[in-house]
């Protein structure tokens, strides 16, 4: 989707494998919705217009991303001999991504930026074309990532041959998790 979404993923690939990779993509698209949603019904121009909404959404969003950049490098050991991690739920990586996806306040300034400019006032009802723009442009998002998910997945099955590179290719991902949350912290009030 962009390019925070896309780091994210290969952050989460490389740390945890493909299927991490691709059930972070799919979360991270089920934590936008509502951004879609609110964009569609006019919420979203509010908190892209409020420095204290934008900037509460997106310290959250960055802590989160350290939070899970720590934690792929605190478990990076957690390697089996067949460069796969312990298994985690389903469930948790979804919402993992889930919570990327709405604390990442790009997505509504984005979609407040983008979305109106494709939308015909004479074709209809205006929070439908957003809606419908918004998740079209979701689906687009979870095929784009899914494929950045499957091709760092697959780097990190090559180069994982042994469990010391798997280590540090696990690391890797932690680090530029943490980078990414850096990175969203330290962004201007409206970037």
């Amino acid at each position: 989707m962009n390019s925070p979404s896309v780091l994210f993923v290969i952050g989460r690939s490389i740390a945890l494998g493909r299927r991490a990779g691709v059930l972070s993509v799919v979360g991270n698209s089920l934590g936008t919705i509502p951004a879609v949603v609110a964009v569609a019904f006019g919420v979203g121009a509010i908190v892209a217009s409020s420095v204290v909404a934008f900037t509460v959404v997106k310290v959250v969003g960055a802590v989160y991303l350290v939070w899970l950049g720590i934690q792929a490098i605190r478990h990076r050991h957690d390697v089996r001999a067949d460069a796969t991690v312990r298994p985690r739920s389903s469930w948790t990586l979804l919402r993992q991504g889930m919570v990327v996806g709405m604390t990442n306040p790009k997505t509504i300034a984005f979609f407040v930026a983008v979305l109106p400019q494709f939308v015909s006032p004479s074709a209809g009802a205006v929070w439908a074309q957003l809606l419908l723009l918004g998740l079209l442009f979701q689906v687009m998002a979870l095929l784009c990532d899914s494929a950045w998910a499957l091709a760092a997945g697959t780097a990190r099955a090559w180069f994982g041959r042994s469990p010391r590179r798997i280590a540090g290719l696990a690391g890797t991902g932690g680090v530029m998790m943490i980078g990414l949350g850096g990175a969203l912290a330290l962004t201007g009030a409206k970037a």
